[in-house]
């Protein structure tokens, strides 16, 4: 079984100002973590993805995530919000198993 959870149901940050959207998740094999953004009136756009190696993966349009084991989580993060940031995020997994 496999599941993930996004705990806040809405962030809010002001423009320039670090922005994290969290994700806890729960596998029972190794994950495979994904974060995608859909943008207003657009489709789902694929952010980045962990499968293994480095923990902390670099995406694209400048988000990062950080696969944190102990934890069960892969936050979603940005060093420096943006307007046009505003949009759905969505975590995924997948169970290895």
């Amino acid at each position: 079984a496999q599941s993930v959870a996004q705990p806040e149901d809405q962030v809010t940050v002001a423009e320039g100002n670090p922005l994290t959207v969290k994700c806890t998740y729960s596998v029972s094999g190794n994950p495979y973590l994904f974060w995608y953004v859909q943008y207003p009136n657009q489709g789902l756009k694929f952010l980045l993805k962990y499968i293994t190696g480095d923990n902390l993966v670099k995406g694209s349009y400048g988000f990062e995530a950080e696969f944190n084991k102990s934890q069960t989580s892969f936050h979603l993060k940005k060093p420096s919000a943006l307007v046009s940031d505003s949009a759905l995020y969505f975590c995924a997994v997948r169970d290895t198993h």
